[in-house]
């Protein structure tokens, strides 16, 4: 609320019912400029290309599950290798039935992504919903500079 002061002799203050909005305005302006510079910063389009991971590595289980996709798409559970409409009773074998059991898919860096998500489908379709991807470890080291950088 603001107050104006009349001139003529009385020293009373009297209400005025108008709203000054400039402070909210420019509050708004300068929320509007912090926005407008940090939506394209919280935005990241990076092409993904996942050969290391520098992250610790989490504890593995006693006798882990791994899933293989090779790079000619022919998988393996362990070691032993499986086909395709054979992987759900090889991972149950595998498992113990467990559908609980989390899986460690490993699968080479030039296998297409559909491929991979193609797997995660028959895994799902399993049962198998705890599905760990495995990535070599850098060691802390920076990781070779990657093909699309500029």
């Amino acid at each position: 609320m603001g107050f104006s002061v009349k001139s003529g002799g009385e020293d009373d203050l009297t209400e005025s019912g108008e709203i000054n909005v400039t402070p909210f305005i420019d509050v708004i302006l300068v929320l509007l400029i912090i926005f407008m510079v940090a939506a394209p910063i919280s935005t990241v389009d990076v092409p993904v290309d996942l050969p290391a991971a520098a992250a610790q590595p989490s504890p593995k289980p006693d006798k882990p599950v791994y899933v293989t996709l090779k790079a000619d798409l022919s998988l393996a559970v362990g070691e032993a290798a499986v086909a395709p409409e054979r992987l759900g009773p090889a991972i149950d074998a595998a498992t113990g039935g467990q559908r609980d059991t989390r899986l460690f898919l490993r699968a080479d860096r030039n296998v297409p992504y559909g491929e991979i998500m193609r797997l995660f489908t028959a895994l799902r379709q399993q049962g198998y919903l705890k599905v760990a991807l495995v990535a070599l470890e850098q060691g802390g080291a920076p990781a070779a500079e990657p093909a699309w950088a500029p």
